[in-house]
This record gives structure tokens, sequence and C-alpha cells, in this order.
């Protein structure tokens, strides 16, 4: 398992004394290439146009003399690409770089760039630039989409989502951008950067490129947090009654998985995963999980404990009561790139969660023998609601298991039958939280709390790219998946021998979409009618023949009983004869049923 630890990640490591390293090349894009391997980028996820000329001439020549460069990938759509990406460091915590079309290119990009963005996923965008001359230069506009392409500020495209943007100017600055890109991505809270590249600068002349041969731009380390700060934490938790701890994302940080089980464990404080929760953040059968719903626990809790969590509850629907605690802990506890977000934060503590909650078991440790009965209490109590709680959603699957069209709580229980404890599984929705355990750190993947549409195809090939023989489940909404370019996943999947296994929940149609319009006009015409224009996906196309096409397996499944046979089926081809596979499963259509505007009720 690659173990995301981050002050040991290659771009963060601290730099030895270095000496110079020379390559012999003949322009700027050759001395990037070779720059990007010897920065430690495997893979240049790219889609390609009339400004990769110089890019392709250098991977050409750089390959046959057999240098160190990334291994070029060819992804014919931007969705695709960029999401390989996001999946590829989900696996192994190193960025990677993707390479785009000019202005048409990046404005494919943009729903890739913003799912990184806010799922804090460092990628190194990267697109041409029309070239900037129209005469005196071999790499001059020589097409008519050179005029059409160009704007005033194609970096502007991106600016909002990521940290940094820069125009390369010329050859002898190129060590200074890629290393500050590389630094910036990398710089807690991290994130995707953008760099353009002009035809005219790549194709720059040059005999050699000498470069430092280790970046002297160390992205700088996330400080602890004051003392004071987690003793406040500390004493708060401690003396509170009930105390609760929600969280999404710390599981980004493997390592805080075991502190958060310690915190849970020690101080007997139950643990809720939002439904956005896009990491194995705690182990589904730790007796302190009690599940996704913090609107079940939030009115009782005296002391809230919130790790990386954007969004650890709905105002709209449950709050805190007044006199309640809150204490946000993150890489960047008031999500400062958020135009709004009106949550408490009594305590902040900027922090990796891995250092921030071993450091708060730490100062937790005197207030244990005192309050050790207290404890007790609250470590029983708990447990028999988790057990009861495990006892209702197994029920709930089981119950299912005869309805036809097939209830998506039956496949998500039928997956977690088949999966093994190594299986990693990257879910755009569709894979419920009740019908399915995890215990490992790394094993889980949601799609990133923005909603870009068409995460889960490219993130599950860039996840399994990264994961060696471990299988990779991807499971996808019929909408998500027709998002993310299938033909483009499928190509790549099948040119690249990835196999991956992907699920489609198959209901004809968007139900975030139809939930919706149900929680605004509960008692509208959409519902007296059950008619939900916008939202509905069908006829739906035989999703299971897409994959055929470029040799994987396919297989639709109608029958309940059919689905374990189904699956294994489906890993026989992905595990054994390293094919892809897609199972098309036919779901039911989602009971128009709204969601009262004040409830505990939080859908998984």
């Amino acid at each position: 398992m690659a173990v995301r630890k981050r002050a040991q990640d290659s771009q963060s490591s601290r730099p030895k004394l270095v000496g110079r390293e020379t390559v012999k090349v003949s322009n700027t894009a050759q001395a990037y290439l070779s720059l990007l391997g010897a920065r430690g980028i495997d893979y240049f996820f790219a889609n390609g146009g009339t400004d990769f000329a110089s890019i392709i001439d250098g991977f050409a020549r750089l390959t046959h003399e057999r240098k160190r460069v990334p291994k070029p990938m060819t992804v014919p759509h931007e969705m695709v690409a960029a999401s390989m990406a996001h999946g590829y460091y989900l696996a192994t915590g190193r960025p990677q770089v993707v390479m785009v079309h000019v202005t048409v290119g990046t404005a494919n990009l943009l729903n890739a760039m913003i799912n990184a963005s806010r799922a804090k996923v460092p990628i190194i965008f990267s697109a041409g630039r029309t070239p900037i001359t129209e005469k005196g230069s071999p790499a001059s506009r020589n097409i008519y989409i050179h005029w059409a392409q160009e704007s005033f500020d194609q970096g502007g495209i991106a600016r909002e989502w990521t940290k940094w943007d820069y125009e390369l100017r010329n050859f002898d600055q190129l060590e200074t951008v890629v290393d500050r890109a590389l630094s910036l991505a990398m710089a807690e809270p991290r994130g995707p950067v953008y760099l353009t590249l002009p035809r005219e600068v790549l194709a720059e002349e040059c005999k050699s490129f000498s470069f430092s041969s280790t970046a002297r731009v160390r992205p700088p380390e996330l400080a602890h947090t004051t003392p004071e700060g987690i003793e406040e934490a500390a004493a708060a938790l401690a003396k509170a009654r009930n105390p609760l701890i929600i969280t999404s994302q710390a599981g980004m940080w493997h390592g805080a998985v075991g502190q958060l089980a310690i915190l849970a464990e020690s101080m007997g404080i139950p643990v809720v995963e939002t439904p956005g929760r896009y990491f194995m953040n705690l182990p589904t059968a730790h007796p302190m999980h009690l599940g996704f719903n913090p609107h079940e626990l939030l009115a009782d809790a005296d002391v809230i404990l919130a790790v990386e969590s954007d969004a650890p509850w709905y105002p709209a629907m449950a709050e805190p009561k007044l006199n309640a605690t809150v204490i946000q802990m993150g890489t960047d506890p008031l999500n400062s790139n958020y135009p709004i977000w009106g949550f408490p934060a009594d305590i902040a503590i900027t922090v990796n969660p891995e250092a921030g909650l071993a450091a708060l078991n730490r100062a937790i440790e005197p207030y244990l023998p005192m309050k050790r009965k207290e404890i007790e209490t609250r470590v029983q109590r708990w447990t028999k609601v988790h057990d009861k709680q495990r006892a209702a959603w197994r029920n709930t699957g089981l119950s299912t298991r005869n309805d036809k069209p097939i209830d998506p709580a039956w496949v998500s229980r039928c997956i977690n039958e088949v999966k093994d404890a190594d299986t990693i599984c990257v879910n755009e929705y569709d894979l419920s939280p009740l019908q399915s355990e995890f215990s490992e750190p790394g094993t889980y993947f949601q799609s990133p709390p923005s909603g870009g549409l068409g995460w889960g195809l490219g993130a599950a090939l860039g996840v399994k790219l990264g994961s060696g023989d471990r299988t990779v489940i991807c499971t996808v909404g019929d909408g998500a998946y027709i998002f993310g370019s299938p033909s483009a996943a499928h190509f790549v999947a099948r040119a690249q021998n990835i196999p991956v296994l992907f699920v489609v929940y198959n209901n004809q149609c968007w139900r975030a979409v139809m939930d919706a319009c149900l929680y605004v006009h509960p008692d509208g015409y959409a519902r007296k009618h059950k008619n939900f224009p916008l939202s509905d996906l069908g006829p739906s196309p035989d999703f299971d023949k897409i994959v055929t096409a470029f040799g994987g397996y396919g297989e639709r499944v109608e029958e309940p009983s059919e689905m374990v046979p189904a699956l294994r089926r489906a890993l026989k081809a992905v595990r054994e004869e390293k094919r892809q596979a897609v199972l098309n499963v036919i779901c039911k259509y989602p009971d128009p049923v709204p969601i009262p505007r004040k409830t505990r009720e939080w859908r998984p």
C-alpha cells in the first residue's frame, strides 16, 4: 500500500548538498522534459494540439536516447487526463503533469481543475499558448486557429482554481518556474498550479541545460499549531460530557487514521464521517464509528471537533446548540478560499491532521485518569449504538435482496461481499457507506466536494496506475459514467493496460437533481405529477457494450440474484485476464420522496 506520509514526500524532503547536472538538449521543450524527469514526475498526461510540436519531438529524442523523462500518455479527453493525475496522486502522494491544448483545452479542463482545487490535490496543469508571432520563427503561426485561439489572459481561465499561474517567458527561467510550480503545489494546503507554455519559447534553441540536481525551492512545512491551541482543545474535550468528532478528509493523511482511533478510544468520543467523506477516515468496524449522519448527534454535543471537514453539517437542516464549543482542525480550518463559510470556529487549529491529532492525544493524556469512569461509560454506550446501527444497516441491505429492478443498497452490499481488505474503491456517489466496510487507509476515495461530474473513471485509472497489482473497483451512476467520457477512459485503459472494474448504477436519472427539486419544492408540480424534466436519463444506453469496443468485458445485470456472480465474472476478467470490465446494473428508479426542511435525515 502506498502510504501517504507527507513529511516524506519526494517534493517536500529536505535538500541535501547538491551539485549541478547538465544535459544535452536542442530546445526549451527538451530541457523542460528533462527537468520534470529529474524532479520525479512519473507521467505526462496529455491531450495534444498544434502547440505540442516541440514537446512531441522532445519526447521522441529523449526516449530514443533513454534519458529520464516522464512517461508520455495520450489521453483523448481533458477530464480523463486530469482525473488520472488526481487519482495517481491519491494512490502515491506524488504530483503529476497534465498538458492540454491552449485556451480550448484549458476550458475543457476547468471541471477537473475545480475538483483538484477543492480536493487540495497538487497537479501541474499546463497548456501550450497559441504562437505569439505571426512570422519570423519556425514556431510562428501557420494555421487559421492560431489567431482565433488566442485570448487576452489565458491564465485567467484557471486563476480562481489554482494556487499560482504563470506564462513561461524564456529558456533562462525554466528551472525557476518549474521548481516554483512544484513547491507551491505541494505547500499546505496543497492544490493545483497552471503553466502556459508558448510555442516559440518551447522551440527556443539551446545546446545544453544545467540545473540543480535537487530542487532548491522546498515547500514550506506547515507550522505546527501553538501549544496553547492544542491545550485549549484538549481541555475542552476533557471537560465535555457529550463530545463529538466529525471528519471528511482526515484519511488523506494515512497516519491520521490511527491517531483518530486513539483519540476516539481513549476519550470515548463517537466519530461521524460526513456523507461527503472523501477517504477512509476511521475503520467502519471501529466501535466508536457512529456512521455518516452528524445531524443525529449534533443537538446533544457540547464540544465538537471537526477535522478536515469543509461542511460538517448543513445549517439549514441541523445545527449544534448555541453554547457548544466547536474546534476546527485542518490545513486551512477556516476554508479561506471559499467565498462564504459560516461555521463556528471557537478554536481554530491550522495543522495537518496527523500531527494535530497526535499532539492532541499527548495533551489529553493527563486528563485520562480522572475521567476514566466517565469515559468507560461513554465507550459502552456508543459501542451499543454502533452495534445496533450496523444491525439495522445489514437488515436494510438484506431486505432489498429480491427487489427488481435492483436496489442500489443491494449492489453496494454485493460489492462489499466480493472485495477484500486490500481492494481500492473509487466512488462517484453510488457506493453506499451503509453497506460497505473499509478497514485500511487508502482503500476508499470519493469524488471531490465540488461535484464536478465525470471524475470517477479517470481517477480510478490513475489510482490503479499508482497501485500495482491491487484490485480497483470504480462505482459510478449512469450520469457520472457519461460525464466521465467513457470512450476516452476505456481507450486509455486498453492502450496502457490498466484493468479496472467499473460498476454503473444505472437508475436512468440524475438522483441529486431530483432530490434538489424535492427539497426546494416538496409539494410542487414535479412531485405531484411524478415528472422531473432535465433529470431523466432514459432511454438508457447499453453501457456494457461500450467497453467491448475497447477489448473489455461487459455485462448487463438485471437479476438481483446474479449480482454477486456477475461481479465475480467481471473480477476474473480484471484480475486474471488483465482486461477492464463494465457491469451495467439496472437499478430501480428513485422514489420521489421529499426531504423535510428541518430534519436529522441525511441521505448517504
